[in-house]
């Protein structure tokens, strides 16, 4: 095997931080740069989770992280095998930086700020010796007799291995700098959105969580389910960032107008006209617009009511069997039109980029040029919401950095 003195890293985010430590842990003697092309790196990682950074997800077996990446998840298996949640965890404890997991599995740091995360990588990168190099952009990489050279836009440097860790782009040209490597390309979406209803009076409602509601995308085998949160746009929350993520292919050449069903509740109709009746036997003279019998916010108990036109000053034994049936059709099978997305906060994802057939996904190295590795959302490669993009980042850097 060629000796590698030295090696680049192309982008400066979290694969990028990651990969390039990995090469100082296996290749001691390298000559490591990192080149960003902005004047700052690990951006993503400043605002992810809010400015906590949500670094990974609590998940340690394999055959369930994987059901996470609706694009590469398959593929991934042989790196989480290297390097998963647990590993990860690890290595932030063995830096001085402790995780806590939410209820929801997300993890993150126990001092809730993201700064602690860029701190600890920054540092050790200093530590191993990584040179890092800003406003740097590449504008072609090319090689010869296993010798690579980067060109920028006035100097060009050589090196024996390089490892593209750009992250995602917003339009198939952001790839092109990579066009004359003969990589296939897959065009990119987004794939992390909220969605918008401008003729939906649900928005009226923002702020509302629905704790446990199911989404199925119409016109599509994509349902999910988690909490569900109105905004005075329309709806986000888990269950519709999972739903955003899964539909990304399909809702973008539906061109983001399309229907979802929700169900507020996870009971059944069964055993949801049982509540009602009970309800019913039990406070005949109650007003139903007062007493919520369900595990849903008042003011979207409320809201199902006027949609279907049930007055809220009617009393519990006046509602009788027909308005039951209409509610809990309404409570499993509403209806709303998605017309439009947006970003959600800042946390750009997509999917698409570099296809998954043309890298061994075992080292990450490229099928069609010896000495040249990819890792992170530069690839085919994307995760629901939950810390599981950085951890396809975390593992497929670490990966790469061994240079197989």
């Amino acid at each position: 095997m060629k000796e590698i003195k030295k090696v680049a890293i192309i982008g400066g985010g979290a694969a990028g931080f990651f990969a390039a430590l990995s090469v100082a842990e296996h290749h001691p003697s390298a000559q490591i740069t990192l080149y960003e092309k902005s004047s700052k790196v690990l951006s993503k990682v400043k605002v992810s989770g809010g400015g906590r950074c949500n670094v990974t997800h609590d998940c340690t077996d394999i055959a369930t992280l994987i059901q996470a990446y609706p694009r590469g998840g398959k593929q991934l298996k042989s790196i989480f095998h290297s390097f998963q949640p647990k590993d990860t965890i690890a290595w932030f404890n063995a830096r001085g930086v402790t995780l806590k997991t939410e209820k929801d599995g997300r993890m993150f740091p126990i001092t809730d700020d993201s700064q602690t995360i860029i701190d600890c990588l920054e540092s050790a990168c200093d530590n191993m010796g990584v040179e890092r190099q800003l406003n740097s952009g590449v504008e072609k990489i090319s090689c010869e007799e296993e010798q690579w050279t980067l060109q920028f836009k006035n100097e060009s440097t050589q090196c024996d291995a390089v490892i593209v860790t750009t992250g995602g782009s917003p339009k198939a040209k952001g790839f092109d700098w990579l066009a004359n490597l003969n990589h296939s390309i897959i065009p990119p979406v987004p794939s992390l959105f909220t969605f918008n209803m401008p003729k939906e009076d649900i928005t009226q409602l923002m702020g509302v969580v629905a704790k446990k509601a199911k989404v199925h995308i119409t016109g599509s085998k994509i349902k999910t389910e988690g909490p569900l949160l109105i905004t005075h746009w329309g709806m986000s929350g888990p269950a519709i960032l999972k739903a955003s993520s899964m539909g990304a292919r399909v809702l973008a050449e539906r061109d983001y107008r399309f229907s979802i069903r929700v169900q507020w509740l996870e009971a059944s109709p069964q055993e949801l006209l049982r509540t009602l009746e009970q309800i019913a036997k039990a406070n005949p003279q109650k007003q139903i617009g007062k007493l919520n019998p369900f595990d849903i916010p008042n003011r979207l108990w409320v809201y199902l009511l006027q949609k279907i036109k049930l007055p809220q000053n009617r009393r519990w034994n006046e509602v009788g069997q027909k308005n039951f049936h209409r509610l809990i059709d309404l409570l499993t099978n509403d209806s709303y039109a998605v017309e439009g997305k947006t970003t959600f906060k800042e946390e750009f994802v997509t999917c698409g980029g570099i296809s998954l057939q043309d890298i061994n996904m075992k080292t990450m190295e490229s099928k069609k040029a010896k000495g040249l590795y990819f890792a992170g959302e530069v690839l085919d490669i994307d995760a629901i919401t939950g810390g599981y993009n950085f951890q396809a980042a975390w593992s497929g850097g670490y990966v790469a950095g061994k240079l197989q």
